[in-house]
């Protein structure tokens, strides 16, 4: 679908990346502060597995239900209603902590109560983007979205730092309960047309149903599952590396906030920067799968790089580029996904690849955290770069998954631009005509 067929996509895309990223931006100052907080006040890999188990396990468990709730119900309004519950229990920790409860548990908490509703949310926006943005124009849209939310992973630790040195971690809760409401109100804004499902031919298809179709679709949907793989491996020995390179910054460098704000600016500087050159030069890239592979053996030799650096300035200076090769994979991975997934699949397909990521980070952490209060971050971090390109190369040997990434290696043609339907009428998407959300 062209852009001649969905008029005013421009200004509900940008009211949507807009909302999404103030509301994305109170939560990474949450995310860095919490992070500081733990790592100043206990020095602990254990403690930091902890807040990551936490932090990301119960996002895991919702996305089972989220990614089918995002198949049956409004994107949009799941999006507002799981925002607007992770504000009131922001603003909940903050209360608490301002009153004196200052424990360990109340934090794991406060934690898992915003996964759980970032486990309903997330499958729901990756799989509203198509439905706002002509497929033609997804690459550049997935690489905006990358660029504008790296553009605030370099303002968030800056910001952080200031309110986390000149005020106290309940100051960065009350902040982000506001970002939250904001980009509630911005989204109530934005038009979505949303996918009528017709069960008239089937009959009424249950809960449990959907969830089991979506299993068997992705089982039997061969590129989808390597795509998935491949997320799988990045994010278990690259995820745990890079929440421990503070712990690293910490041991090594000093421990001084700046260092630590030094360090998350590099990180989100190469991640703006490869947003920005994947929304510039992605739609002309038709070698998807080819430039994913690269980035992935790109970044195993840098994160090795990591542990061998005895600079701090070019230990900074590997991580924008881990940043870089991130956005390298991510997008247009996500671009593969929502061209080649059925509209009507798309919320099960985007939540078990939630599952996925989420759970290969604490996973991660589980294994890479207690060693780092036993070996030196250094020798882990080349240890985890050593086995991202071996077990890459151990994938690609296996030919069904050459066969199966090779099939959406190449970007599909542009669909012609069709004017036959007048703006407004329902248009029919992979047997689902599709209508106005109230």
């Amino acid at each position: 679908m062209s852009d001649v067929d969905m008029p005013g996509w421009k200004r509900n895309v940008a009211l949507f990346l807009t909302g999404q990223t103030i509301s994305l931006f109170g939560s990474m100052l949450v995310m860095y502060a919490v992070m500081w907080h733990l790592t100043i006040e206990t020095r602990s890999g254990s403690v930091l597995m902890l807040s990551i188990v936490f932090g990301m396990l119960p996002q895991a468990f919702m996305s089972i239900f989220g990614g089918v709730w995002a198949d049956r119900h409004s994107r949009k309004l799941l999006i507002m209603g799981s925002d607007t519950v992770i504000a009131v229990a922001t603003l909940g920790l903050a209360l608490l902590m301002a009153s004196g409860v200052d424990s360990l548990w109340v934090i794991y908490a406060a934690l898992a109560v915003r996964s759980v509703f970032a486990g309903i949310q997330t499958p729901a926006v990756s799989a509203m983007i198509p439905q706002i943005a002509p497929t033609d124009q997804l690459m550049r849209v997935n690489g905006m979205f990358q660029s504008i939310q790296s553009g605030m992973m370099l303002l968030a630790p800056a910001l952080a730092a200031v309110i986390y040195a000149s005020f106290d971690i309940v100051a960065v809760f009350f902040v982000d309960a506001a970002t939250a409401l904001i980009g509630v109100g911005m989204l109530a804004l934005v038009t979505v047309p949303r996918l009528v499902r017709s069960d008239a031919a089937d009959g009424p298809v249950s809960y449990f149903g959907d969830l089991v179709a979506g299993v068997r679709y992705i089982g039997s949907n061969a590129p989808v599952k390597w795509l998935v793989s491949l997320f799988a491996l990045v994010m278990f020995l690259v995820g745990a590396p890079s929440y421990l390179t503070p712990l690293m910054v910490t041991r090594t460098f000093g421990d001084e906030v700046w260092k630590l704000t030094a360090n998350e600016l590099f990180w989100g500087g190469g991640m703006l920067l490869g947003g920005i050159i994947m929304a510039t030069v992605g739609p002309r890239i038709t070698r998807r799968v080819r430039l994913m592979v690269g980035s992935v053996v790109a970044t195993g030799v840098l994160v090795a790089g990591l542990g061998v650096s005895t600079n701090m300035w070019v230990f900074f200076s590997l991580g924008l580029l881990i940043g870089i090769m991130f956005a390298a994979l991510n997008t247009p991975a996500m671009t593969i996904i929502q061209e080649r997934v059925e509209p009507e699949m798309q919320g099960r397909v985007f939540g078990f690849v939630g599952i996925v990521m989420t759970v290969a980070m604490p996973l991660s952490m589980v294994v890479f955290g207690p060693l780092a209060d036993q070996y030196s971050v250094e020798s882990l971090l080349v240890l985890a770069g050593v086995l991202l390109v071996a077990v890459l190369a151990a994938i690609l040997a296996v030919p069904a998954a050459r066969r199966s990434l090779a099939q959406v290696d190449i970007a599909p043609e542009p669909a012609p631009a069709t004017t036959d339907e007048p703006a407004g009428d329902p248009v029919e998407v992979s047997g689902a005509p599709r209508a106005d959300n109230p």
